[in-house]
């Protein structure tokens, strides 16, 4: 199955995502066409595209499409969890410096989620921590568990709460 994606100014390349799985690069060099092939797609899986820089600015982390999703019909189509909907999630934290898997800074309101749940680029606001931008993965984050980016000792006295989520 070939993605075929748009342009995004001042971006150099592009890493698609399938389920926080990348699937394929593709540099930026004028072509007429930006698209990668995903050799094993899966039914309903979400995709997300980041548009990457090499200037040195803080946007050459990476910024992320809307999420995508692969429908019944093969076709590649945006996606988006209605506005409002709750959930109750497993709330953890995580107090790494760095890039995340999808290539933006980790800081306050940076979320990993299972992606076959919540797609990168989803907003949602967790009660009792705020508003998260679903942008990284973790080894054990799978299922309906999201893990909050807070500060040193803050993220280490957090532990393991249950918290409504809602998404926005």
């Amino acid at each position: 199955m070939t993605i075929t994606f748009s342009r995004v100014t001042g971006a150099a390349a592009y890493r698609v995502w399938r389920n926080s799985q990348s699937v394929g690069w593709v540099d930026d060099w004028g072509q007429a066409t930006l698209s990668v092939t995903d050799t094993a797609p899966c039914r309903n899986a979400h995709y997300t595209i980041a548009a990457l820089r090499s200037d040195g600015s803080d946007a050459s982390t990476g910024a992320l499409s809307q999420p995508y999703i692969l429908a019944d019909s093969g076709a590649v189509q945006p996606y988006a969890i209605p506005a409002g909907t709750q959930f109750e999630y497993e709330i953890t934290s995580y107090n790494d410096l760095g890039q995340t898997a999808s290539g933006i800074n980790t800081a306050l309101g940076i979320c990993a989620v299972d992606t076959r749940y919540i797609p990168w680029g989803t907003r949602f606001k967790v009660d009792g921590y705020g508003y998260c931008y679903a942008a990284d993965i973790g080894t054990w984050i799978q299922g309906q568990i999201v893990d909050v980016w807070l500060p040193g000792a803050e993220a280490d006295s957090w532990g393991v709460q249950k918290r409504t989520i809602t998404i926005q």
